[in-house]
């Protein structure tokens, strides 16, 4: 498997994420929240996965921005996790829920054990 976070691998249709959030359920590995939704998306790959940084709690753009870019780093290290556990297709967001930024050792670490959590909660 290949470590790569390709375009058809992210949500970004406005109809799915009102799906997802109008009837997705949530798991929580403080600081983050994973909003998860069992779907039939047309993409060739198992899970289509989007990331937020609230406004509110960081408002210069720099800082959402580099919060996100370690959410993604860290999922596209350790999505094998998903892929080799998943029959279905879902689509995940991801969303940061702390007020103060963290290292990205820790953001690591959670969102392995979000990841291991979701598998759990599915199978």
């Amino acid at each position: 498997m290949r470590f790569t976070l390709k375009k058809q691998e992210r949500l970004k249709s406005k109809k799915l994420l009102a799906q997802l959030f109008e009837r997705g359920n949530s798991l929580t590995q403080f600081p983050l929240r994973l909003i998860y939704l069992k779907v039939e998306h047309a993409s060739n790959y198992p899970v289509q996965v989007a990331f937020s940084v609230p406004k509110r709690k960081f408002k210069r753009a720099v800082d959402r921005n580099r919060i996100k870019r370690l959410m993604r780093e860290s999922y596209r290290q350790h999505k094998h996790i998903l892929y080799k556990n998943l029959e279905d297709k879902y689509i995940l967001m991801c969303i940061y829920t702390d007020e103060k930024e963290h290292k990205y050792v820790d953001i690591e670490e959670k969102i392995i054990l979000l990841l291991k959590k979701f598998i759990k909660k599915i199978n």
